[in-house]
């Protein structure tokens, strides 16, 4: 017993004495590719400078037929837009979430390329385009200059972070029988924006379940309301 207590006491020491401690910062540069689909709407007369209004979808409409980037959006109902403006749709890829880098680099890259006003740059999106909404806005709330989210579901970290919107004109829709996402997230959502930016209006509709975004997007006056919105 006492031969073993020595070697295990010795072979600690020599543990101890080989062993090393190293602290040090660690720094790189590290390029990433950015890649997304999108369709763009511009409009016929591009002299003066126009809006643009970018427009999120929902999980179905991911993958890489960006026709159906169209469903449930703006894109339905452009004649109600009474003044011309750019319609950008990018393409979720299938089995991922937004990638809200990506969206944000592509809506610098089309502002700077074409004739936009860069002062009328609104953001929207429905269910899981609304949670890139919320979340692509928190980002850069700066870039817009109102946002619209419709059947959103809504994180912890957005509700935390819910201040950096303060200085944003923002409209809420949801579906008052919303079993996929409920109105509840909305309505949490709210409750934590009306603290700090008294411009934030929640809209339930009723007799809506997810697809509350045929409410929002056939009212002529949801797109009066953002194309009055400036920065």
């Amino acid at each position: 017993m006492k031969k073993t207590i020595a070697f295990l006491i010795v072979f600690s020491f020599q543990l101890n004495c080989f062993s090393q401690e190293i602290r040090q910062n660690f720094s790189k540069e590290v390029k990433t590719k950015l890649e997304i689909n999108y369709i763009l709407d511009l409009p016929s007369n591009q002299k003066e400078k126009y809006p643009l209004l970018v427009f999120l979808h929902g999980s179905g409409e991911r993958g890489t037929d960006l026709e159906i980037v169209k469903n449930h959006s703006p894109f339905t109902y452009k004649n109600l837009i009474k003044e011309p403006v750019g319609i950008l749709a990018p393409q979720c890829p299938e089995n991922v979430w937004w990638d809200t880098n990506a969206v944000y680099h592509l809506i610098l890259e089309i502002a700077s390329k074409y004739n936009i006003d860069k002062s009328r740059i609104y953001l929207t999106g429905l269910s899981m385009g609304g949670w890139g909404t919320w979340k692509l806005a928190e980002e850069h709330p700066d870039l817009f200059a109102a946002i619209a989210t419709v059947c959103a579901p809504a994180d912890r970290l957005m509700k935390i972070q819910a201040d950096k919107l303060k200085n944003i004109p923002i409209k809420i829709y949801h579906g008052a029988l919303d079993d996929i996402v409920t109105p509840d997230q909305s309505i949490e959502m709210y409750l934590e924006l009306k603290k700090i930016n008294p411009n934030t209006d929640l809209i339930i509709f009723s007799k809506d379940n997810h697809n509350s975004w045929d409410s929002t997007y056939s009212n002529p006056e949801f797109y009066k309301w953002l194309l009055e919105q400036h920065k």
